[in-house]
């Protein structure tokens, strides 16, 4: 493994608790909260069920998929699917229930 494909370790905070957890750079946000102990909704684990919907407060985060399940409007209102995004930097996370 190379320098560049080291993962990074930022920073996660799920609100309104503003519980903590480590958000590694090599893995979805989703499976960041649960191994940090959070309890977040969640069914398919692929973008498409919007289950685990949720408002980025801050920070930034990337898709592996062209399509993450979420219109150009949600994505630029600051929305995210914790389950396919990875954290580019320290975030903070709030659930949004439909």
């Amino acid at each position: 493994m190379s320098n560049d494909d080291t993962p990074k370790l930022f920073i996660g905070h799920a609100e309104p608790d503003r519980q903590q957890f480590d958000a590694w750079s090599n893995q979805p946000l989703l499976l960041s909260i649960e191994q940090g102990g959070i309890d977040w909704p969640s069914s398919c684990r692929n973008g498409t069920c919007r289950t685990c919907f949720s408002k980025l407060e801050s920070g930034q985060v990337h898709y592996d998929i062209e399509w993450p399940g979420l219109s150009a409007d949600e994505k630029d209102e600051g929305f995210v699917l914790p389950c396919v995004a990875f954290p580019c930097s320290d975030v903070v996370l709030r659930h949004e229930a439909f």
